[in-house]
């Protein structure tokens, strides 16, 4: 029986190959769409879930208030941990450095390669090793970190240095400056869904970390992990952490220390990670959303395409019917097609889905593979979207279908159907357009905050100013004066500043202090950044009081914003003037001499926050050039030129200002073109959907059309009938979508400090479009209908 079923369903759809290409089309795009989401959230899910003490591991956060914390943790804190917390099983404090500068040496000494490393080089602690589970290739931690001036390589990072991994040990590299390290170990490559994307590990002690004493500065670099012992609970250490933080702290620093676990860290945006990617809950919620909206407006557009052809099949279930077959014979008979179609789209959605991993890696930044596919969830969920395919969208028309009375069907009477059904593929219509429209509107509105994050002024000039890092030893402080000279030569730089960061940055470096005198830290950490008295000219700051730094190194000074003035307490910026900033209990000391207006020194999602910059030339490193003349390139390869004759051992490398300010928002970019594909899709699909609905109209009207035509009526008359419909469907569909996208889209602009409005011609804007694509779908049927032979409709009257 169900090898007849399926060879009679075989030759149906052979039979109606337009019907059949455009279900497989709709079908096959909405369930890859499905499929492909799943797999970004299976990968997501994924990542540190390979430890096997993953249920353990806990990570220490730094809390300042009910709703502000962060992974940086105060220097002293691992050291203290291990101490007042014997109970935990393992502390490991871990300090990330990215771009550093490697060289590798030969036998004498001698430098033979250099690398500026892209990936984190961990500065811990063997501890890291007995809370996580990354396999050794070669060395071991007891033995292989027991050095200070030794350093583990991963698999990659060591061929990439001595062309093979197995010659790496016992070999020598040089990082930064001074770090003169041996390669004691080997790990093997890191799996991919990790957060902990290491190059290499150098000895904690290198550091000097565990020496600070400083409980107020804390590093989005430096983080701490603790591993708990069988049975304990993170519970537990709730108050014990609360009053260790007190211990430490002096009464007005806030700050206390609360635990994360490790399944939680990819999943915190707030926080973040060593890995600088995350993904929050309610954006994996919105993901599952659009996957089940796209797969409904699919499952729809299969519902009207195949009622659209129940006249076309009439005949055929009244002869059915005469010959004995029961209306569940029938049932089963449809839905056995479904089935078919079904599993022919998952067939070639599994090809859509291989042939875009690396379109979908390069879109969202990414790993993924091909063979992810292949993991028991991925196969289970297809078997589960098969099934529930087939239910959705083979139900209603087998229901349909298999009501026909035999008689009225064979005397091709059954030109209508009941008008339940009629106003049930409306409805359907009008709800595949509120999720279309719905999706097109919120794209548009973060197509529209886009552009106000890139063009949106910040407080500074980023436009034409281009950042190198340099060497920063003894040797290549002395060369400052001397590169800024040879660079102020070309006609195309007009300034050059030596700093520690630029105005704005996503690493900022918050500490404390002591103003005018007074025995206590203020109540309020300030970003602190370190340039020279160039710094203010080159970004084009503005001064609201006082004056700039002098041009000499021996006088510490510091300019503070607006901001940090009224957290003082002050109305008058004039007022702070000359008054004193104590940095590090002493080790920073210097008068404010001047006042620079309020600029964004993180990226719009955050307030402006109070800065302090002093003129500490051992802190810089990086070069920020203004570039006035037109040619780039050439401005760009003299600078290299400079670069690479003043440090012959460094490599050169570049960025301009507005990419890295646009680098703030790559992750929102990410999702805006991923919404935008959504948006094309469900558009695609739900035109489908109006195809269907046409064509069956058009199957239902054509005595209608005939006898219009024979009383006179234009072409244009019949195109404006059978779209009059699809104009009301769609505006209602449009007033629906409309509050919905606002309420949604108003609570997403809310994580964003700074951010654009709710303008009406954005939803104006994306209700006109809809109504284009729609009309120009129907338009087609409508257009073929108007041009049919009124005497073939009307012969059989």
């Amino acid at each position: 029986m169900v090898r007849n079923y399926v060879k009679t369903a075989v030759r149906s759809l052979l039979r109606n190959k337009r019907y059949l290409a455009i279900n497989i089309a709709g079908l096959s795009t909405g369930i890859a769409v499905c499929l492909i989401i799943f797999l970004v959230i299976h990968y997501e899910k994924s990542f540190d879930n390979f430890h096997s003490k993953k249920d353990r591991i806990y990570r220490v956060l730094t809390k300042g208030s009910a709703t502000d914390s962060t992974s940086a943790v105060p220097f002293p804190l691992p050291a203290a941990l291990k101490n007042d917390f014997p109970q935990f099983e393992d502390v490991c404090g871990i300090f990330s450095v990215t771009d550093a500068q490697v060289l590798v040496m030969d036998a004498n000494g001698n430098p033979v390669k250099k690398f500026k490393e892209k990936g984190n080089a961990f500065f811990t602690e063997p501890a890291f090793f007995r809370i996580f589970d990354f396999p050794w290739l070669a060395g071991d931690p007891a033995g292989s970190m027991k050095d200070p001036n030794s350093v583990v390589l991963t698999k990659a990072t060591a061929t990439k240095y001595f062309g093979n991994w197995e010659k790496a040990v016992g070999q020598t590299i040089r990082i930064g400056p001074r770090l003169l390290l041996k390669v004691t170990g080997v790990l093997a490559d890191l799996p991919v869904n990790t957060d902990f994307q290491m190059c290499m590990i150098v000895p904690y002690e290198q550091g000097g970390f565990s020496k600070s004493t400083d409980w107020i500065t804390i590093d989005s670099n430096h983080g701490c992990y603790v591993l708990l012992k069988k049975g304990a609970t993170a519970a537990a250490y709730s108050q014990p952490l609360i009053s260790f933080s007190q211990k430490y702290r002096k009464p007005d620093n806030k700050n206390v220390q609360v635990m994360q676990s490790l399944q939680q860290v990819h999943f915190d945006e707030k926080a973040g990670n060593f890995l600088r990617k995350t993904i929050s809950p309610s954006r994996i919620q919105t993901l599952w959303l659009i996957a089940g909206f796209i797969l409904l407006i699919a499952c729809v557009n299969f519902i009207n395409l195949s009622t659209a052809q129940a006249v076309n099949r009439s005949r055929e279930v009244g002869v059915r019917k005469v010959l004995g077959s029961s209306r569940l014979q029938l049932k089963k008979q449809f839905l056995t097609e479904t089935f078919l179609l079904t599993a022919c789209s998952v067939a070639l959605s599994w090809v859509i889905a291989i042939s875009l991993i690396t379109f979908i890696n390069t879109l969202l930044d990414l790993r993924m593979s091909s063979s992810l596919l292949w993991q028991p969830a991925v196969v289970l969920f297809t078997i589960a979207i098969t099934v529930l395919v087939t239910l959705l969208a083979g139900l209603y028309p087998s229901f349909v279908l298999s009501a026909y009375n035999p008689v009225t069907a064979l005397k091709t009477k059954l030109t209508t159907v009941s008008g339940k059904h009629i106003n049930l593929r409306r409805s359907l219509v009008v709800a595949q357009f509120v999720i279309a429209q719905a999706l097109i509107i919120g794209t548009l509105l973060m197509m529209k905050q886009m552009r106000f994050f890139n063009t949106s002024a910040m407080g500074f000039n980023k436009e034409a100013l281009v950042n190198v890092p340099f060497q920063n030893d003894s040797a290549g402080l002395s060369k400052i004066d001397y590169i800024r000279n040879r660079l102020q030569q070309s006609g195309g730089i007009t300034k050059v500043s030596f700093n520690s960061q630029s105005p704005s940055d996503v690493d900022n470096w918050w500490s404390g202090f002591k103003f005018d005198h007074r025995e206590k830290d203020v109540d309020f950490a300030a970003i602190i950044k370190f340039a020279d008295a160039e710094y203010v000219p080159a970004y084009e700051l503005p001064l609201v009081a006082g004056r700039n730094f002098t041009t000499t190194d021996s006088i510490r000074e510091f300019l503070v914003n607006e901001s940090l003035v009224k957290k003082l307490g002050y109305a008058d910026p004039h007022a702070v003037i000359n008054k004193e900033i104590d940095l590090w209990n002493g080790r920073i000391k210097g008068s404010i001499a001047g006042v620079i207006k309020d600029f964004n020194a993180s990226s719009f999602k955050d307030p402006i926050s109070a800065v302090l910059i002093s003129n500490l030339k051992k802190r810089y490193n990086t070069a920020s050039i203004r570039i006035a003349g037109n040619d780039m390139r050439s401005e760009i390869k003299n600078i290299e030129k400079i670069w690479s004759a003043a440090f012959p051992d460094f490599v050169f490398e570049y960025e301009f200002m507005d990419d890295k300010v646009a680098g703030f928002y790559k992750q929102e970019n990410m999702l805006y073109n991923l919404y935008t594909c959504f948006a094309a899709i469900a558009i695609f699909l739900s035109c489908l959907g109006l195809y269907g609905l046409a064509s069956f109209m058009a199957v239902q009207r054509l005595k209608e059309v005939g006898i219009r035509k024979v009383l006179g009526a234009s072409i244009q008359n019949i195109i404006y009938l059978f779209s009059r419909e699809f104009i009301v469907l769609i505006s209602v569909a449009f007033i629906i979508a409309c509050p919905i996208t606002w309420y949604f889209m108003h609570d997403w602009l809310q994580q964003y400090t700074y951010r654009t409005n709710l303008s009406w011609w954005v939803f104006a804007g994306a209700g006109m479009l809809a109504m284009l694509i729609a009309l120009a779908t129907v338009g087609f049927k409508a257009l073929k209908a108007a041009q049919s032979n009124p005497v073939n409709n009307l012969r059989t009257e």
